[in-house]
């Protein structure tokens, strides 16, 4: 099994160019997975506890595989791993379970596509990045699609609160800040060192977090949270510390509209799953899916 240290050093062996292309496939297949495992843990589990399990677990697993990588942080820049913390892993932990929780995770993963246009715009208008008027019809196809997918979603699965469609869009504008703050202030710093120092910052709210809602003194093990815990412990170590590193390093051997272009193909792992569990998806969503992923290309083609 390929180790974290030997993954990280592959960049060394390897073409860049093909190396981020390696990483965007692998990227693809853990975050594609991550929506089913959120699914399941919430079998067990309230949202509340899965947001915040998946950072309290995470942040144990990086710190005994990246605590000394922390020295690495300059003092300037903790601010800037403090916001992207917030904005690329806090918030989003949280918004995700919650959306999971009543929309089909297959939706969930397809609206998940607007990071990069969010990227492109957030890029432009705060950070000074580069923006073509061509990109602008990328973007506009997208959101056809997007209101087309929730539109069809809506009226498809009346039990479900489609307001919740509304998360991942929302988690979508936090990991284009996330990415955009790492690119331009963060770029020279050791991947490892900003995933690690991103968790202990919200090691303490996810930790409040499970106290003020009684987790600690009402939560039981048994047939239903046992297997919950599992799927958290798989998202949390694999889905989440594991795929911050390469993300990071991803977005630092590449542009920002690149690295947020994985989820060109999370959706298509996260759908497969979401069909083998049972979720249905008729012709029109799938169509709207598509036309959300052709934006998405547009953008990044015109780049």
């Amino acid at each position: 099994m390929l180790k974290i240290d030997e993954f990280y050093f592959l960049n060394d062996e390897m073409n860049k160019n093909q190396f981020k292309w390696f990483v965007l496939l692998m990227l693809s297949l853990i975050w594609g997975s991550s929506f089913i495992l959120m699914k399941k843990a919430l079998l067990g589990l309230s949202p509340i506890q899965v947001g915040a399990l998946r950072i309290l677990i995470t942040a144990f697993f990086l710190l005994i595989i990246g605590f000394k990588s922390l020295k690495k942080i300059k003092k300037e820049q903790w601010k800037y791993v403090f916001f992207s913390a917030l904005l690329g892993t806090l918030f989003p932990s949280f918004l995700y379970a919650f959306a999971i929780d009543k929309i089909d995770s297959s939706i969930a993963s397809i609206l998940n596509s607007l990071t990069p246009f969010n990227t492109l715009i957030v890029g432009t208008l705060v950070f000074g990045f580069i923006f073509q008027k061509k990109q602008l019809i990328g973007i506009l196809i997208g959101l056809v699609g997007t209101l087309i997918l929730i539109m069809k979603g809506a009226s498809l699965n009346p039990n479900q609160n489609y307001w919740f469609a509304l998360l991942p869009i929302i988690s979508s504008i936090g990991y284009a800040f996330n990415v955009n703050i790492i690119k331009k202030y963060l770029q020279d710093l050791d991947a490892i060192a900003i995933t690690t120092g991103n968790f202990i910052l919200i090691i303490i709210p996810a930790f409040l977090v499970l106290f003020f809602t009684d987790f600690f003194s009402a939560f039981e093990l048994n047939e239903t949270t046992e297997p919950a815990l599992l799927y958290i412990l798989i998202l949390a170590i694999v889905g989440t510390g594991f795929a911050k590193i390469m993300f990071n390093k991803l977005i630092q051997i590449s542009s920002p509209v690149f690295s947020a272009s994985v989820t060109y193909l999370i959706p298509i792992v996260a759908v497969m799953w979401g069909i083998l569990d049972g979720e249905k998806l008729s012709v029109i969503q799938l169509v709207a899916g598509v036309i959300i992923l052709f934006g998405v290309y547009m953008v990044n083609k015109n780049k």
